[in-house]
C-alpha cells in the first residue's frame, strides 16, 4: 500500500475513482465537469463553449488539467494507468514528487491545449498526453546522461514514435482503438522533452 502513497498512486485512485462515477454509477456530469470546455447536450448534438468564455469569463483553470482524468473504457484507463504505475513511479522515485507534479501539470496542459486548438472542441481525455509527456522527459534526460536510468530499452522510444505516427495516419483506428487523440500525444511529447531541457539547463547552471 505504500506504493500508493506517492503522488503516481494519487493520479491512478483519481481516475479510477472518476471511470467508476461516471460508466458504474451513472454520474455523467462528472465528465461535463471536467472536459476542457464545458458543454450543454440539445437535440442529440453537444454545443461547447468557446476558449474565451470557459477560461477568460468563466476563469474555470482546472479545464486545463482535468481531461486527463477522463476515460472512454477499460482498457482505455488500465493501459494509461499501467503505464503511470510503471514508468510513473520510476521517475517520481529518481526525481521527487515536486518534479514528478510539475511533469504532470505542464504536459497535462500542454497536450490538452494542444488537442483543442488543432482538433477544435470536442470530447477528449485520457492520461495518454501525460504517458507521452513522461516518454519525452526519459528520452531527453538518457540521451544527456548517455546511459539507461530508467529501465526503458532503447527501442521503446522507436515505437513510442511509430505508435504516434500510427495514429496520425490513422491505422490505429482502423484496427479497433477508436479515436485518438493525436495531437494530445504529440503535444505531450513536445511538453516532456520542454520540461527535461528547462531542467537540465537550470541544473547545469546550479
Amino acid at each position: 500500500m505504500s506504493e500508493l502513497k506517492n503522488f503516481s498512486g494519487s493520479i491512478i485512485i483519481i481516475s479510477f475513482f472518476v471511470y467508476v462515477l461516471v460508466f458504474f454509477l451513472n454520474y455523467q456530469e462528472i465528465i461535463q465537469y471536467l472536459s476542457f470546455n464545458n458543454y450543454q447536450f440539445r437535440g442529440g448534438y453537444l454545443y461547447f463553449d468557446t476558449f474565451n468564455k470557459t477560461f477568460i469569463e468563466n476563469s474555470e483553470l482546472w479545464r486545463l488539467v482535468t481531461p486527463a482524468f477522463i476515460h472512454f473504457s477499460f482498457m482505455h484507463i488500465a493501459f494509461n494507468c499501467l503505464w503511470i504505475y510503471v514508468l510513473g513511479k520510476t521517475i517520481e522515485q529518481i526525481h521527487g514528487a515536486i518534479i514528478y507534479l510539475g511533469l504532470f501539470l505542464f504536459t497535462s496542459i500542454l497536450s490538452n491545449l494542444a488537442e483543442f486548438f488543432f482538433t477544435g472542441p470536442s470530447l477528449f481525455g485520457g492520461l495518454s498526453g501525460f504517458i507521452y509527456g513522461m516518454i519525452g522527459f526519459v528520452m531527453v534526460n538518457e540521451l544527456q546522461l548517455n546511459k539507461e536510468v530508467y529501465g526503458l530499452p532503447p527501442a521503446f522510444y522507436f515505437f513510442a514514435i511509430i505508435w504516434l505516427m500510427l495514429g496520425f495516419f490513422g491505422i490505429l483506428e482502423l484496427f479497433g482503438f477508436g479515436s485518438i487523440a493525436n495531437f494530445a500525444h504529440l503535444g505531450g511529447l513536445i511538453g516532456g522533452i520542454i520540461y527535461a531541457t528547462i531542467l537540465n539547463i537550470v541544473n547545469l547552471k546550479t
